[in-house]
């Protein structure tokens, strides 16, 4: 896979885009500062069509059952954008887009655009899918690898501060079983209903403040791993192509934005 990436600047932000290595968010940094995990897995990839784990595979559009390979065997996870090479719509000096087609295994067509926009204290990502032709279910998200310690131990954790109206009871498949709970202390790979739209502050005391905002109303937090602490925005939740479908039609495309902003402490 070739490296092209696509470098953003406004201020002392830096967003470099590795839109060949599935349109991610490759290092954000702030004066300096790298804030998303370097490695394996690492930035701030796009899910795409869905998000979080689809169960066993499968969905349903109307009477057609449709098999996804198993990348998170049972079951497949976080859509197909993040292993897809994006075009360059356009690319400035604090803007860009891609986009790319979807194709298999995904049985439908259609087009994902992926739009960043940096200023000096804020980063606004927007993404879009429409159809070619035949209506799908559809989802879309970012799932951030934000790091749990700027200071490469020095300074103290991340905190992580949100208030949901609800918790996604989950099973020990890892999907939700339908019911909504009290929100539980972490630690957390969970999904949590926010219905007046996403909003959760990460806190690195001394350093920097960062809110992760968004009209979607679901959010997983993310936080099991030592490294880094994920804080994923999305258009529904995990398994939702078969529990809240929503549908992307000729004419209503799915659209979805989160805006990050961050202030030095």
């Amino acid at each position: 896979m070739s490296t092209h990436e696509t470098r953003l600047a406004a201020g002392d932000a830096e967003l470099t885009i590795a839109q060949d290595n599935g349109c991610r968010i490759a290092g954000l940094r702030i004066g300096g500062t790298e804030l998303l995990r370097q490695g394996e897995r690492y930035g701030c990839f796009p899910m795409v069509p869905w998000c979080g784990r689809l169960n066993h595979g499968r969905f349903l559009n109307g009477a057609t059952t449709h098999q996804l390979p198993l990348n998170s065997p049972p079951h497949a996870i976080h859509g197909t954008g993040r292993d897809a090479a994006w075009h360059t719509a356009r690319a400035e000096k604090s803007e860009a887009a891609f986009t790319y087609d979807l194709a298999d295994p995904w049985p439908y067509q259609g087009r994902v655009t992926q739009a960043f926009g940096l200023t000096e204290d804020s980063l606004t990502l927007t993404m879009g899918i429409e159809t070619y032709g035949d209506s799908f279910p559809a989802q879309a998200g970012w799932h951030p690898w934000f790091l749990r310690n700027l200071g490469g131990g020095e300074g103290e954790d991340v905190r992580i501060d949100f208030t949901p109206a609800w918790q996604e009871e989950r099973g020990d498949d890892h999907l939700p079983t339908g019911q909504r709970i009290a929100p539980r202390p972490g630690p957390w790979d969970d999904c949590f209903g926010m219905p007046d739209g996403v909003d959760v502050t990460l806190t690195w005391p001394g350093q920097l403040e960062l809110k992760v905002t968004s009209r979607a109303e679901w959010v997983v937090v993310y936080d099991e791993q030592p490294e880094a602490v994920c804080v994923e925005p999305q258009s529904g939740p995990p398994n939702g192509l078969n529990t809240m479908p929503r549908f992307v039609t000729p004419i209503e495309p799915l659209e979805i934005e989160t805006i990050w902003t961050w202030r030095r402490l």
